[in-house]
């Protein structure tokens, strides 16, 4: 009867597949939002940051949900922390590098 030892190998290919999916996505995944967490949790006054839309701006007040970003003379403009998808200690950080 060769049909009834055919399930163990197909228990080892989906283990294989899972293993695969997980070291190339999900542990990725999961190392990225800790970065980003850890870096939301780090921000302090002055530092220069990047929300999701683009807008660029210094930190002007650290709230407990909140942070309220310079983007120019007098102007300040109160953000989620979650949006925030960049942080550096100067605005030369931030710039790209010339090619």
């Amino acid at each position: 009867m060769p049909g009834e030892s055919g399930g163990i190998p197909i228990i080892y290919a989906y283990a294989a597949i899972f293993l695969i999916f997980y070291f190339l996505v999900i542990r990725p995944q999961k190392n990225k939002q800790k970065e980003q967490k850890s870096m939301i949790s780090n921000i302090q006054k002055n530092d220069h940051i990047v929300t999701a839309g683009g807008m660029h701006g210094t930190v002007a007040l650290v709230k407990e949900k909140t942070v309220v970003i310079r983007v120019d003379e007098n102007v300040r403009i109160e953000f989620d922390k979650e949006s925030i998808s960049t942080v550096a200690k100067t605005k030369k950080d931030l710039q790209p590098a010339k090619v």
